[in-house]
């Protein structure tokens, strides 16, 4: 007995070693990965075999195949050689029992077609459902929430002024002629500028002028979510299908894709395959598709390849039109000359002249006053302490120069040296930023005649940003970081 208990003892050792060893390699992968990645990819969906010289992962498909060798093989790899202290091939095949079990899980969820009409209901049923509907409804049954509708906006209410008149007529052009003009259409611009109310008037010109036509509006955060969804649950096929069996594709804060390389290249065999068929395509994002360093090349390739308009924060005359119309829209008009005041007092986005707006009518409620000049002030105070001020290019100029300590008018010359080249990139990088001033402008200002200038040296200031690099430039070495910031400070001083 002793014999066959030692023997025994000898032939399982190794079978617990090898769980311990997959426990092991499981958790060190986990760690890798991140524990969200590890349990959306790898948890119910590999099978760990390990060899004297390799590693093997079944998976139930080709997709899962293809995308765990091209997104996780450089960190399983440092998994296998952290576990093992020696490196192993790492090999993803499709397991066959895998595949089976899998393909009888998909078939079990398959939904099957409901019944044509509801079986009436039996006699000793029926007692119990009138009891049941008698009954007061507590707050977990019998409750529907009330559908709210979503309020789009239209191209109608878009107030269109010099910041934006090109964006808002290639709009129009998209609603009377789709596919017809250039494709696809990129509208890119700061925060509060109006980008989601031109492609939501797009989304709705669409469907009241072309009845039937299949008009897709999503974020990029939600088409990011359903292509994760379906790549989870194996129904890429249902993801292509409703995005590619459309006549318009809509595309909001297409600056959500950055880094996300899988959903890139996803987007980018949607957007050929409708491009291809002459469907049109809009994308709206925060800035010029060249200065966004995490978008393929690919992908950026063909969205210059259509139309890239801007949109900029409203000057004046578009600020004061736009409070006009605001307020027209409410309940009560607010008088001409509040709205004068308030135009010229503030110069930031859309969205903080429609938050005036509501200050000065809930103020003038709460108070039991008129809305006039002396109310203004008054509600207003806070927000016009902490106005932005009007910044021009000369103000940026004058700002750097001073920092640095460099000559007046040296950032406008022809000098290519770095000692000017550098503090003149910074300066096109902060005239960008706070000034509402076109790469044109910018450029021709700083003595370039195109605008590629400009966009180059903006490029060039976000990626010493993104490395924390550092540059020489007066008298000494400074982090770009720091002494952007005390240039800002003195700008809006």
């Amino acid at each position: 007995m002793k014999t066959t208990a030692t023997t025994t003892a000898r032939r399982s050792a190794p079978v617990v070693s090898r769980v311990s060893q997959v426990a092991a390699l499981e958790a060190a992968i986990s760690a890798k990965v991140g524990a969200g990645r590890y349990a959306m990819w790898f948890t119910g969906h590999t099978r760990f075999e390990i060899g004297e010289t390799d590693l093997t992962i079944g998976v139930p498909n080709l997709h899962f195949q293809e995308w765990l060798t091209h997104n996780f093989s450089t960190e399983v790899r440092a998994a296998v050689l952290e576990v093992f202290d020696r490196p192993l091939e790492v090999r993803f095949r499709i397991d066959a029992a895998m595949f089976q079990q899998a393909r009888a899980e998909q078939a079990a969820a398959t939904p099957t077609e409901p019944p044509k009409t509801s079986p009436a209901p039996s006699p000793k049923s029926e007692p119990a459902r009138k009891a049941k509907a008698s009954r007061p409804s507590d707050s977990s049954e019998g409750y529907t929430a009330p559908k709210l509708v979503r309020k789009w906006k239209t191209l109608e209410d878009f107030v269109v002024g010099s910041c934006n008149r090109v964006a808002a007529a290639s709009a129009i052009s998209i609603v009377e002629e789709p596919g017809q003009g250039p494709n696809p259409l990129v509208i890119y611009g700061p925060v509060g500028t109006g980008k989601t109310h031109l492609l939501e008037g797009i989304c709705v010109g669409l469907k009241k002028s072309f009845d039937g036509a299949v008009v897709r509006y999503a974020t990029a955060e939600d088409f990011v979510n359903r292509f994760v969804a379906a790549m989870g649950s194996n129904r890429q096929a249902s993801f292509r299908k409703y995005f590619r069996d459309c006549s318009v594709l809509l595309i909001d804060d297409l600056n959500f894709l950055a880094s996300k390389k899988a959903t890139q290249i996803e987007f980018l065999h949607t957007f050929d395959a409708l491009v291809a068929d002459g469907r049109q395509i809009v994308v709206t994002c925060d800035c010029h598709p060249r200065l966004t360093d995490d978008l393929m090349p690919e992908l950026v390739d063909r969205l210059i390849g259509g139309a890239v308009w801007s949109l900029l924060p409203p000057d004046g005359a578009t600020r004061l039109d736009i409070l006009r119309s605001k307020s027209a829209s409410a309940n009560g008009s607010i008088p001409e000359d509040v709205l004068k005041f308030v135009a010229d007092s503030l110069r930031g986005n859309v969205r903080e002249l429609e938050g005036a707006l509501h200050s000065l009518r809930h103020f003038s409620r709460v108070t039991g006053r008129k809305v006039d000049l002396p109310l203004a002030r008054e509600a207003l105070g806070d927000l016009l302490r902490h106005a932005v001020r009007v910044v021009s290019v000369p103000d940026v100029e004058a700002a750097v120069c001073a920092m640095l300590r460099l000559p007046h008018n040296l950032l406008r010359s022809k000098q290519r040296a770095w000692a000017v080249a550098h503090p003149r990139m910074m300066a096109i990088y902060l005239c960008r930023k706070h000034t509402a001033a076109t790469y044109g402008e910018i450029s021709i200002y700083f003595g370039n005649k195109t605008h590629s200038t400009a966009v180059a040296a903006e490029k060039k200031v976000r990626q010493w940003i993104a490395g924390d690099g550092s540059m020489r430039a007066g008298e000494r070495d400074w982090r770009v970081r720091e002494l952007l910031e005390r240039i800002e400070r003195e700008l809006l001083r």
